[in-house]
């Protein structure tokens, strides 16, 4: 009898030990919920849509996607610039820090970038490349994704 208890004692730490080792490799311990926020984050939504303004208050684009590296560090913004409703705009990147953020008329978000419509006009373009799923410099051939000239950024699926 005891040596019954012994055995099964004995397989019941082996599958445990087998479990832990297949859960580590199918990549590692269960996915975390926060209690709280941490003061220090923003949404998206402050930025992603929202119009860029020079000092000068004058409209230089739009936000039209926000980049963020692996560790979730926002690094860059593409802004949309030029054009009539779309058409003939061209996206360009900047520095997520080169767009500050301000407030305007009753607290409301304002971006404001120290640069003009010109100069982001005058800047090197890029394109999305939905079969990628990232951005690429303009004058890059793709066989596949969004035919070149063609506006298909993340938003627009």
């Amino acid at each position: 009898m005891a040596r019954l208890a012994y055995t099964s004692i004995l397989i019941a730490l082996v599958a445990t030990c087998a479990s832990a080792q297949a859960q580590q490799q199918r990549g590692g311990s269960t996915a975390q919920v926060m209690s709280s926020i941490p003061s220090n984050s923003e949404t998206i939504t402050h930025w992603y849509k929202q119009n860029v303004y020079d000092p000068q208050d004058s409209k230089i684009g739009e936000v039209m996607d926000v980049l963020v590296d692996h560790d979730g560090k926002a690094t860059a913004l593409i802004i949309g610039v030029g054009g009539f409703l779309g058409a003939g705009e061209k996206d360009v990147a900047v520095p997520f820090s080169a767009v500050q953020v301000t407030n305007k008329n009753n607290n409301k978000w304002y971006l404001v970038m120290n640069t003009t419509k010109d100069a982001l006009k005058n800047a090197k373009g890029f394109k999305y490349d939905r079969s990628a799923m990232k951005w690429e410099p303009e004058e890059t051939s793709t066989t596949t994704g969004t035919p070149a000239g063609s506006s298909q950024r993340p938003g627009n699926r």
